[in-house]
């Protein structure tokens, strides 16, 4: 909001200007509150407080665009505010409650102060109220429309919420706001999540009807287009999203990542003289260097190729770094939990439901592939990377309690509850009748003492690649979360050693409970080895299983177009071309390179 130069008034006159001006809101005098409190950020520009106050009685005058303004001047002050310093603390240092109690204090007296509700939606979060957290920044989007870090906060909670809470969460603000953009996208994203695929487009396309211009919408029609096998459709949404938007770096992997897509000169030129942008943001500098190595690559350049890749990945990684230290830890504990002697105490125990097929590994292993095929046999329902086994392990990691020791405490009504929640709130994804599903979540080979205490009859399969060869193609995908590890090839190593480790350990402690595959037996030898997979599950063989390709299921993963092909062995050497660079990879993994495929070796 526009203001006229003024000389600050001392700062003690804020308090008494915003307990004026709150007094005019109180009492209906809209305009002469916005006056005072308009005074009142000037005496003390710096006061959350007064912004907020200010920003509050903009929008009660119907000024919204003001009050935003004025609320994001909130914000920005919260971050100086001595006060909201000690609560961000509090919330660092494993003090939920102490944080709790201020935050709560200061929205009893200004319900409105959007940096306080940002924070509680964070500890709600944290805490695992996930319907509390949307509740607060539903709040947050009314009074500060379009703040993409609340949109972003907003669709998290949302994720973490069971499919039905999600679902009504999102139609009470729909009823209230039947056109707001925002909440029609999240709905869409909740039915494609639901695997409601015709629902989500016909929600797309009426964001696009709405807001032709919108170039987010077109890029979800394009990644559920693909993701439900309409390749050329899905092109065509990322090349018009790119018209709207030449430099938008997401159109751009999108295109690249489409193994049916090839990049023309001028599209190679086009990124080229996009990534020599000095202003070019960041977001899209990344994803554009890895578009640019794939095309690169696609044409043989494999040098130039590497030098993209790493460009983006070192992008990447100075947002999202990885701390190897705590997969370490974790492993450490795993190793001291799950013995032979805490799996005997609790033999019999856990729910004993059969359903589930957990298909663990690395990514970029053929985790996917193993999915595709067994979603071909009759009995067996393909999903997605369930969100709900890491939202058990969040549970047992709450303050109080700590992920994996929590579990020794829990007896065996305990485990069973997890288990049948775990096949409750998994429910959501299941579109048919068959009696197993899959779970192909890669990082869940974590968790595998987890499911064998709470789901005992669950089937898991580990699915193993040559570590240069999957750790090459997890470095040259962009992942756009989840996968921290994926950005340097140092850390990619380390991780693939922790990896390793742990399940050495559970075919120590659990023998014969994990089936190990290995990629390149099966692309050798599919039919041996799909028949070996079905014995181990206790199923028939089913030749479909060898059709896989021919499957119309949605497959929303990076793989998703290599999957709709017949099997292919060029895969399986194209990391050679870049073998004079994955050196920093190969000294790392050390003996775990040279003792491959001898997968149990720790």
């Amino acid at each position: 909001m526009a203001q006229p130069p003024f000389q600050p008034a001392p700062p003690a006159n804020a308090d008494r200007l915003i307990a004026a001006g709150r007094a005019q809101l109180r009492a209906g005098r809209t305009g002469e509150a916005i006056k005072a409190l308009a005074m009142a950020t000037r005496a003390a520009p710096q006061s959350v407080a007064a912004w907020t106050a200010l920003g509050n009685a903009l929008h009660r005058a119907g000024q919204r665009k003001e009050g935003a303004a004025a609320h994001m001047r909130a914000l920005q002050a919260a971050n100086r505010d001595p006060a909201f310093g000690r609560i961000m603390q509090a919330m660092k240092s494993g003090r939920p409650g102490e944080a709790h109690a201020q935050l709560a204090a200061r929205l009893k007296a200004e319900p409105g102060e959007v940096p306080a509700l940002r924070l509680m939606a964070l500890l709600a979060m944290h805490g695992d109220k996930h319907s509390h957290a949307f509740t607060l920044l539903a709040r947050m989007i009314e009074l500060v429309p379009g703040l993409e870090e609340v949109l972003e906060l907003a669709r998290r909670a949302l994720m973490a919420m069971p499919s039905q809470a999600a679902h009504a969460a999102l139609d009470a603000q729909l009823a209230r706001q039947p056109g707001h953009l925002g909440y029609r996208s999240f709905k869409a994203s909740q039915l494609e999540r639901d695997g409601d695929h015709a629902g989500a487009i016909e929600m797309l396309r009426g964001i696009i009807a709405q807001a032709p211009q919108g170039v987010s919408a077109w890029i979800s029609l394009g990644d559920l287009l693909e993701t439900i096998g309409r390749t050329q459709e899905a092109i065509e949404a990322y090349r018009h999203a790119l018209s709207l938007r030449p430099g938008h770096g997401y159109a751009w992997w999108s295109l690249a990542n489409i193994k049916a897509n090839r990049f023309t000169p001028e599209d190679v030129q086009a990124l080229r003289d996009l990534l020599g942008k000095a202003d070019l943001a960041e977001g899209d500098r990344m994803m554009a260097s890895f578009a640019l190595g794939k095309a690169l690559e696609d044409g043989g350049e494999a040098e130039a190729a590497f030098a993209q890749y790493r460009a983006g990945n070192a992008l990447r990684r100075a947002r999202q770094p990885y701390d190897h230290g705590r997969t370490a830890d974790l492993v450490a504990r795993a190793q001291a939990l799950f013995t032979p002697a805490f799996f005997a105490a609790r033999a019999g125990q856990g729910d004993p439901g059969p359903d589930p097929i957990f298909v663990v590994g690395l990514p970029r292993s053929g985790s996917t592939l193993i999915e595709q095929m067994l979603d071909a046999h009759p009995a067996i329902e393909g999903t997605m990377e369930l969100p709900d086994l890491p939202r058990a392990v969040a549970r047992l990691d709450m303050p109080g309690g700590r992920y994996p020791e929590s579990l020794a405490a829990l007896d065996g009504d305990a485990l069973a509850a997890i288990g049948r929640a775990y096949l409750a709130e998994s429910r959501v994804q299941r579109r048919t009748d068959k009696p197993c599903f899959i779970d192909k979540r890669p990082a869940n080979f974590q968790h595998v003492g987890l499911i064998r205490a709470i789901l005992p009859n669950a089937r898991i399969i580990d699915v193993r690649r040559h570590p240069l060869a999957c750790g090459f193609s997890a470095f040259r995908q962009y992942f756009p979360s989840g996968f921290d590890f994926a950005h340097d090839l140092e850390d990619i190593g380390r991780y693939y050693r922790a990896y390793v480790e742990l399940m050495a350990h559970w075919d120590a402690v659990l023998p014969g409970h994990v089936h190990r595959i290995l990629y390149e037996d099966l692309v050798a030898a599919p039919e041996r080895e799909v028949r070996r997979l079905l014995d181990h599950l206790g199923l028939p063989f089913d030749p479909a299983c060898l059709r896989f390709h021919e499957s119309g299921r949605a497959v929303r993963t990076p793989s998703a177009s290599q999957v709709r092909q017949p099997l292919y062995t060029d895969a399986l050497e194209s990391w050679r071309a870049f073998e004079p660079w994955l050196e920093p990879l190969r000294t790392v993994l050390g003996d775990g390179l040279a003792q491959y495929p001898n997968v149990s070796a720790r």
